[in-house]
């Protein structure tokens, strides 16, 4: 009841309560001999023997044959008290109380007292409440619900009580997710009663959103489904709530871990999780099952473990790569169980199904180099073994003249072993191994392993700059210091092969080439893409480059790659040739359309006479305006003849297995180039003749058929260099090209379905301004102070996701 309502009501029940007490004030206690004789109407005895028992004699009592008779009359009626018997009690409330209200009564008590459950003190108490039947005329009262910030959802505002407005309650229940605050804010002088059931949990204040002064707030946290209530406003306000519990996410490998040629191993998984994945780890353990031995050992350093690169900045779902070097992890070439783990911002973490792996290592060439490796490794993994190690060190020494052709390499190998010897614990015979691996990379590689981790160092800070979201300035310097670390390992490569010129092998056919062009163009890309706000596909970037220098082997150059080159010259011709008959058309097209505007308007001024020879014009123009386009036109067909002769000269772009005259335009190119051929001397003759309309449609047609050719050729060209599936070049043995699903860059072919795609596309330059265009209009408005708050959270929101 309001406030008022329940004032009256306990007025009422006050008066009505001392109205029913009145007639207990007239109420008298019945006397013995009332009692007497009811208790003789029940018993249906005959005399009122109850009543004679306690009777006395009338008579005089000297009298003695009075008394004597009046003796054996009390003493019947005694003896007749044996048949005494108590009636039901008869209040008689049938005449008062015909249909039996006073049972309804009862019942509603006992209803009302088992429903309020631990509210009935509560309830009891508010009937004596009056204080808020009188609510101040600017009482306000705001609810709304602030989802985690993790979930990006916005706030969901609930019905409340505005000055002049009715109470309303919410009419179902509102879905929100589990960790949601519930936010009740008053303003005015009412105090603000708030009760919870279920599971909504009172929370601290948040100091960053304090009340403003003269308001008074509650804060409730949703945890599962439950109610909240607002009393004292004449109606009570409530709300209800189901919570959605945050889903645990998931990970999986797609497929199994790949050693990549440098060592390296990489993992391709699949991430899903309802808000987001923040993060997500390769945790690895010793494999079960082990020798009596390998249990027995004690390692010095504990597995691998490292974070795996997520596809976005909250992964939702989708597909990663991560690319990791574990060459110089004392593990390296041990059989472990891997796990992947994947975090969300709430905490939970989900595990993938434990899988067997052996973890890639180095191949070492060089006798002395793979010599020290074991020993590293057996001592890493073996505290225990350093006696042994120490002398299998020793022995390595006892000639170095035979085997050691430089004084360092001795000397070094000397002063590990002194080391080993007078190490005094765990951390000294850490530093051994590390010293072991240096010696043991510097004789393999030379400089080239220097130059190689610094440039892995480089890739590393790169990446993390993008995920962290660090400045333009940021990006720069290490964008330059990616770009020396990459010409300082490319030269090292090149020292390396000069040295040893047997370390380089022949090209195969069947083997990607990287030039240096493609990686400046790479880097180039990738400074673009992460300035440019395109973060998520800078790092998929690099992530490609990173792979492509892990499987990258030094080669020899030969004649099959030059011909390669002016293959691929060819086609860019082909391309340019293609943009150039497009920009002509055009041309063409606007120039008709201009002539004949002219033409209307002189034909407007003239006499009817002139329309008429005008308009039997309409069709042909003035041969000398189209002279330049005529020129242009021919000269694209004389650098298509040139082409289709070289391309002859090769052997390219000739019709295969007699398919060439077959409908459909699938043949690989010689007779597409010819149509081709014609069409362009078709549209110079037109363009001669003043024809702009029919100039434009044979130009269409050299179009189309440039087109197929190039898709021919290109067809073709795969194939003579082992790039069609399941085709090798004829002559030739080897191993079929590694991942057909990619360029020369590592990235993938477009129109083949490859299954589960696990790259981000790259997005091109109109992308890269679209999205350029779309973050400075977000923060013109984010910078305008007039804008709504809720308006400038949420563009907040996307500014930080961006």
């Amino acid at each position: 009841m309001p406030p008022i309502g329940r004032a009256v009501g306990l007025l009422a029940f006050a008066g009505l309560l001392i109205a029913a007490l009145v007639p207990l004030a007239r109420l008298r206690f019945p006397s013995t001999t009332i009692g007497l004789g009811r208790l003789d109407r029940d018993s249906g005895l005959a005399h009122r023997p109850a009543t004679a028992a306690a009777d006395t004699i009338a008579t005089p009592s000297d009298d003695p044959w009075s008394v004597a008779l009046w003796r054996a009359h009390v003493e019947r009626s005694l003896a007749a008290a044996r048949a005494f018997r108590v009636g039901l009690p008869t209040p008689r409330l049938v005449g008062r109380d015909p249909w039996a209200v006073r049972m309804l009564v009862l019942l509603l008590v006992a209803v009302s007292f088992v429903s309020a459950g631990g509210d009935r003190m509560r309830r009891i108490a508010a009937a004596f409440d009056w204080q808020s039947a009188t609510i101040p005329s600017n009482f306000r009262l705001d609810a709304w619900v602030s989802p985690p910030v993790y979930t990006g959802r916005p706030p969901v505002i609930l019905p409340g009580v505005r000055p002049g407005e009715t109470v309303q309650s919410a009419l179902a229940a509102v879905t929100v997710p589990a960790g949601s605050v519930l936010v009740v804010r008053a303003s005015g002088q009412a105090s603000l009663d708030v009760s919870t059931t279920g599971g909504l949990v009172e929370a601290a204040a948040d100091p960053a959103t304090k009340a403003p002064a003269g308001a008074e707030e509650r804060r409730f946290t949703i945890k599962e489904r439950g109610t909240a209530t607002v009393r004292g406003l004449g109606h009570d306000l409530a709300w209800a709530f189901n919570a959605t519990p945050d889903r645990v996410p998931t990970v999986s490998l797609t497929k199994e871990p790949e050693p990549q040629a440098r060592g390296a191993l990489q993992l391709t998984y699949k991430l899903e999780d309802d808000y987001g994945v923040i993060e997500a780890r390769a945790t690895f353990a010793a494999k079960q099952g082990a020798t009596t031995s390998d249990a027995a050992a004690r390692p010095l350093f504990d597995p691998p473990d490292f974070t795996l690169v997520l596809p976005q900045a909250r992964t939702r779902n989708g597909v990663g790569q991560t690319t990791k070097d574990l060459t110089e992890n004392p593990w390296a070439g041990s059989d472990v169980t891997m796990t992947l783990t994947a975090r969300d911002e709430a905490d939970n973490v989900g595990k993938s199904a434990a899988v067997d792996v052996r973890l890639p290592e180095r191949l070492f060439v060089k006798p002395l180099a793979r010599a020290l490796i074991e020993q590293r490794r057996t001592l890493a993994l073996d505290a225990d073994s350093r006696d042994s190690v120490a002398v299998a060190l020793d022995a390595l020494t006892i000639a170095p003249d035979r085997f050691m052709p430089e004084t360092g390499t001795y000397l070094g190998l000397r002063s590990i072993f002194w080391t080993l010897t007078r190490a005094k614990g765990d951390e000294e015979l850490r530093e051994v191994v590390r010293e072991l691996w240096a010696l043991a990379t510097q004789l393999e590689d030379g400089n080239v392993a220097d130059a190689e981790a610094r440039l892995r160092n480089a890739q590393e800070a790169l990446r993390q700059a993008l995920e962290r979201g660090a400045s333009e300035e940021e990006i720069k310097k290490l964008m330059e210091e990616l770009r020396a670390a990459m010409q300082q390992f490319m030269q090292a490569l090149a020292e390396e092969l000069r040295k040893n010129p047997q370390m380089a092998r022949p090209l195969d056919p069947n083997t990607r080439q990287l030039r240096s062009q493609d990686l400046q163009s790479m880097l180039d890309r990738l400074e673009q893409l992460a300035r440019s706000g395109a973060r998520d596909a800078a790092r998929a970037l690099l992530d490609q480059l990173q792979s492509m220098m892990e499987n990258l082997q030094m080669g020899r150059p030969g004649q099959q790659g030059d011909m390669d080159d002016d293959m691929m010259s060819a086609l860019d011709e082909l391309g340019d040739m293609i943009r150039k008959q497009q920009q002509l058309r055009d041309k063409t097209f606007q120039q008709g359309q201009d002539q004949r505007g002219q033409r209307g308007q002189r034909g407007r001024r003239g006499q009817q006479g002139d329309q008429q020879q005008q308009g039997d014009q309409q069709q042909q123009g003035d041969p000398s305006d189209y002279s330049q386009l005529q020129q242009n036109q021919q000269g694209l067909r004389d650098q298509l003849k040139k082409l289709m002769e070289q391309l002859r000269q090769r052997g390219l772009g000739q019709p295969q297995d007699g398919k060439g005259d077959q409908p459909g335009g699938d043949q690989p190119g010689g007779d597409q180039f010819g149509r081709a051929e014609d069409s362009m001397g078709d549209a110079a003759g037109e363009l001669g003749q003043g024809n702009a309309d029919g100039a434009v449609d044979s130009q269409g047609r050299a179009l189309d058929a440039l087109r197929k050719g190039a898709q021919g050729l290109a067809q073709q060209l795969q194939q003579q260099m082992g790039q069609g599936p399941g085709q090798g070049q004829p002559g030739r043995m080897g191993q079929p090209r590694a991942r057909q699903d990619t360029d020369p860059l590592g990235r993938p072919l477009r129109g083949r379905d490859y299954g589960d795609d696990t790259t981000v596309k790259v997005p091109g330059e109109i992308d890269v301004q679209r999205a350029r265009r779309i973050l400075e209009e977000l923060r013109r408005r984010f910078a305008d102070p007039l804008r709504p708050q809720l308006e400038l959270d949420y563009i907040e929101r996307l500014l930080k996701d961006f």
